[in-house]
């Protein structure tokens, strides 16, 4: 029997596949701190692609990912959609004024051609640039915001809500518009060479919408555009439950779910299991004050609740992991996944029975 460690991509599949590969396979989504290892702001370090393949293959090498992350920040969609992008010394880029400011505009908006948008260029050039310096055994992970979610960007949330409520028909029309941009950037980013999309979807999550709106909306969404996507899918809700709508979720095709520290992980593990793989659950706020200590402490907890039979990539819980978590936190995760998440695992698989440590708030 051979003992070569797999690569991170036989790992993956290894896991996605519902059995046990060497370890648990560890998701660290870096965006940001790319910019701290190349000593350069946000705005500059997202100003050119060379920068974040750079930026993402030190990270990978420093904290024994399994990923290579081309996404840049959510709201480089709308800014292909014609909006502004808001940028901050230490947070991600933010949307800035909508661009849909009435309802009425959605009757002749357009969706966008990716090859006109000089930002989803550059995100294309950065996943070719991964592509050609990866070691081809790292998967990489592109990503699309849902058709269902986009438009609190788009338009706000209190005027997305309303729309969603109360005019049912232009609510329907922009998803058909924001579908088939999402499935053109989607298959753009697989053709540049993306392993796989992660699909975030927080709008669909039952923290924001009911179980019920979300089978008459969001379900019907992702249905529709996950089957027009090219490769493999993850649905992620960004930090938002999905505990209530679990069981529909196969039927939007995606084969990994992102669950969020509100979930009982264990609990989702036992309904998931053959189904779909799991995608979690660290607190990345909380992560920002934990000890190494504490670290390897969630780490082990989340492995001990999910990690047996596979089926279970380790990562945070809201897909992007904030800018003021420090290196030696990072570090510490990646060594407690090498650790304890290491098949046979050496942890009970029983649920964790220890709640989170108390971090004291500073």
């Amino acid at each position: 029997m051979s003992t070569r460690p797999m690569t991170s991509l036989e790992r993956v599949l290894t896991a996605l596949g519902h059995r046990e590969p060497d370890r648990v396979p560890l998701f660290l989504l870096l965006t940001m701190h790319g910019a701290q290892e190349l000593g350069l702001s946000i705005e500059t370090y997202f100003s050119r692609p060379e920068y974040v393949i750079e930026g993402q293959l030190r990270l990978q090498r420093k904290y024994r990912n399994d990923c290579l992350y081309s996404f840049f920040y959510a709201s480089v969609e709308t800014e292909a959609w014609g909006g502004d992008v808001l940028y901050t010394d230490d947070g991600p880029p933010n949307a800035g004024r909508p661009v849909i400011r009435t309802p009425e505009q959605i009757r002749t908006l357009e969706p966008p051609r990716v090859a006109d948008c000089a930002c989803l260029v550059k995100v294309l050039e950065a996943t070719r640039g991964l592509k050609a310096a990866g070691d081809g055994e790292t998967p990489i992970i592109g990503v699309v915001m849902s058709p269902f979610s986009v438009p609190v960007m788009q338009m706000g949330f209190e005027a997305y809500l309303i729309l969603m409520f109360e005019q049912p028909d232009l609510f329907e029309h922009l998803m058909r518009l924001n579908e088939a941009f999402c499935i053109d950037w989607a298959n753009a980013q697989l053709a540049a060479g993306a392993t796989a999309i992660c699909y975030f979807d927080p709008v669909s999550s039952s923290t924001i919408v009911s179980p019920e709106h979300f089978r008459r909306t969001g379900l019907q969404v992702a249905k529709r555009t996950l089957a027009g996507i090219k490769g493999p899918v993850a649905m992620h809700f960004a930090s938002g439950r999905c505990t209530p709508i679990l069981d529909d979720l196969p039927d939007t095709g995606a084969a990994v779910i992102g669950v969020s520290v509100l979930d009982d992980l264990a609990a989702l593990k036992q309904r998931a299991a053959g189904k779909m793989a799991l995608l979690g659950n660290l607190n990345g706020v909380e992560m920002r004050r934990w000890t190494p200590e504490q670290a390897e402490a969630q780490v082990k907890a989340a492995i001990a609740a999910a990690g047996h039979g596979g089926g279970f990539i380790l990562s945070d819980n809201h897909g992007e992991i904030p800018y003021q978590v420090p290196e030696d936190t990072l570090l510490a995760v990646s060594e407690a996944v090498h650790r304890w998440g290491a098949y046979p695992l050496a942890v009970s698989g029983e649920r964790a029975s220890a709640p989170p440590p108390k971090v004291p708030r500073s």
